[in-house]
């Protein structure tokens, strides 16, 4: 089974000021599309060394295979989500990101202003996701299928050519 962790990145909701409903949105997703165990949840603010230290921990001690931030990708000055995950990730996983802003470009020209940024730390996998519950959705409806086999691949439970088509 898959152990997730979901980060919530925004000021207000730690605060207590506004609810997250984008951490619930992938709770849901996650549990009834991948089967999956959320093992972690938390809300942080807008901040690079909370953000980038919860990232490490959740990666180092607690072994998790995913992690699922959410907020904190755009333009804003207090955006820095993508700067602490480039901080603990050793390898980036630009296919994700290209396929979450592909997608999204369907809907919004504003897509092209995200800079999530996606990711491994060991044998876990760190995805950035827009702070929205609609955005969330669609963006995890797209990456969602390659999720488990990259799992397993960083688990050393499965090989690259497991899903291509034989010649």
């Amino acid at each position: 089974m898959m152990h997730v962790g979901i980060l919530t990145i925004s000021d207000r909701s730690a605060r207590g000021e506004r609810a997250d409903d984008s951490g619930p949105a992938i709770h849901d997703l996650v549990e009834h599309e991948l089967g999956a165990n959320v093992a972690e949840y938390k809300i942080v603010p807008d901040d690079l060394e909370e953000i980038a230290q919860t990232l490490a921990s959740w990666s180092d001690e607690l072994n998790l295979d995913l992690i699922l931030t959410t907020g904190g990708t755009g333009f804003a000055r207090r955006d820095v989500t993508p700067e602490a995950t480039l901080k603990v990730i050793e390898r980036r996983a630009p296919g994700l990101e290209e396929a979450m802003r592909a997608e999204s470009m369907k809907k919004t020209v504003h897509a092209m202003l995200s800079r999530a940024v996606a990711g491994m730390r060991g044998q876990t996998i760190i995805i950035n996701l827009p702070g929205s519950p609609q955005a969330v959705r669609e963006n995890l409806a797209v990456i969602l299928p390659a999720l488990p086999h990259a799992v397993r691949l960083l688990r050393g439970e499965a090989t690259e050519s497991e899903h291509r088509p034989p010649v």
